[in-house]
């Protein structure tokens, strides 16, 4: 007499040392560990774009802002008649405008200034005068931010504002 003895693929336990048989699906501890290590590299990356987009994105903002602020001291001096001064304080990273309010720049980004002789109250204050018509004493403004450096000129015939995306020698 003989017994039939039926083979059931899905009840085969695996023992160290074997290998897998066909319909046996899984991932190893290494292949896991090299996945995680990937995942951890990629958002490690992603962090840094962002963080760098974010500065990118903060000294923007300040030239902005100090373009719209000269901008505004010229127009005072067109409406008002009257000479207007763009203030810049070097020593505490700050500008005022015609309205002489103080904005302080955020921490990490430096101001500096080039502007005429007679137009420096101090030794660490630079200044661009606006006349009624339009025009300026004219100068420069230069944001920095580690090597990224934005200028902003300011026309002395004109008056006119431009900011300037550049990259500094160094």
């Amino acid at each position: 007499m003989r017994c039939a003895v039926r083979h059931d693929p899905s009840s085969v336990s695996l023992h160290p040392g074997r290998r897998a048989r066909r319909g046996q699906y899984g991932f190893t501890l290494l292949e896991m560990l090299v996945v995680i290590l990937l995942i951890g590299i990629a958002a490690a990356a992603v962090s840094v774009s962002v963080t760098q987009g974010l500065a990118s994105a903060r000294i923007n903002a300040a030239s902005g802002e100090i373009a719209a602020a000269l901008r505004a001291t010229r127009a005072q001096a067109i409406v008002q008649g009257k000479q207007q001064y763009f203030d810049v304080d070097l020593r505490n990273d700050t500008y005022s405008d015609a309205k002489r309010k103080d904005v302080r720049l955020p921490a990490g980004l430096k101001l500096s200034i080039t502007s005429a002789l007679e137009d420096r109250p101090n030794d660490y204050t630079g200044r661009i005068r606006f006349f009624p018509d339009g025009s300026s004493t004219g100068g420069h403004i230069i944001l920095t931010s580690g090597r990224r450096q934005w200028r902003i000129n300011v026309s002395w015939l004109t008056g006119q504002v431009a900011v300037v995306d550049q990259v500094a020698q160094r």
